[in-house]
C-alpha cells in the first residue's frame, strides 16, 4: 500500500511542472551571487593595486630625478599615500622597504616582502636602505594589508589569509627599480 502511494506520488509530481522555476532559481542563485561578489571584489583589489603601482612608480620617479634628496621610510610613506587615493589607513597599512643590490654579484633579495601584519602594529622596516651611492641598483617594495569588503564570501574569503595568517587581510605588493645617478 505504502509502495503504491509513493509511486502515484512520485508519478504526480513528475507531471507537475508548478514551481519548477522556484527550484532551479534556489539552486544556481546563490553560484550567480558569489560569482557577482567575487567580481566586485576583483575589481576594487585590481583598483587598489594599479592605484598602489601608480604612486611607487611616481614616488620612486621623484627620488630617481632628485638624488641630492634622501628620504626616509616615513616620508617616502606619505607621498606614497599622497599620490594613492585608495588606500585606506595608508600610513598604519603600508610598509616600505628598499634595498641596495648588486648586479654584478646577484643575491636576489627575500621573495616574502616586509608587511605590517596587523594595521595596529608600527615596527621599524626590515630595510630601508638610503645610503645607495652613485650607479647603485636600488629596489623599493611597497606592501599594502586591507580587509576584503566581501570577507565572508567567494574571492574575498579565498584570498584572505593566503599567506597564512589567520588575520583575514590581503596582501598587495608593488615593486620598483632604480639606478642611482652619478651627482
Amino acid at each position: 500500500m505504502i509502495g503504491a502511494a509513493t509511486c502515484a506520488l512520485l508519478r504526480r509530481f513528475r507531471r507537475e511542472n508548478d514551481a519548477v522555476v522556484t527550484v532551479e532559481f534556489a539552486l544556481l542563485m546563490p553560484l550567480y551571487f558569489t560569482l557577482f561578489i567575487s567580481t566586485v571584489e576583483l575589481g576594487l583589489i585590481n583598483l587598489r593595486h594599479s592605484q598602489l603601482e601608480r604612486a611607487v612608480d611616481i614616488a620612486v620617479r621623484e627620488v630617481r630625478l632628485n638624488t641630492g634628496s634622501v628620504k626616509d621610510h616615513d616620508s617616502m610613506r606619505d607621498t606614497i599615500c599622497n599620490l594613492s587615493g585608495l588606500i585606506e589607513n595608508c600610513d598604519t597599512s603600508l610598509r616600505l622597504e628598499m634595498i641596495q643590490l648588486d648586479p654584478f654579484a646577484w643575491v636576489p633579495p627575500d621573495p616574502n616582502p616586509d608587511c605590517i601584519s596587523d594595521p595596529e602594529e608600527i615596527n621599524a622596516p626590515r630595510e630601508f636602505n638610503r645610503s645607495g651611492t652613485s650607479n647603485d641598483l636600488m629596489l623599493i617594495r611597497a606592501c599594502m594589508r586591507f580587509k576584503p569588503i566581501f570577507s565572508a564570501w567567494g574571492l574575498g574569503e579565498q584570498l584572505a589569509d593566503a599567506d597564512g595568517t589567520s588575520l583575514g587581510l590581503i596582501s598587495l605588493v608593488a615593486t620598483s627599480a632604480f639606478v642611482q645617478e652619478p651627482q
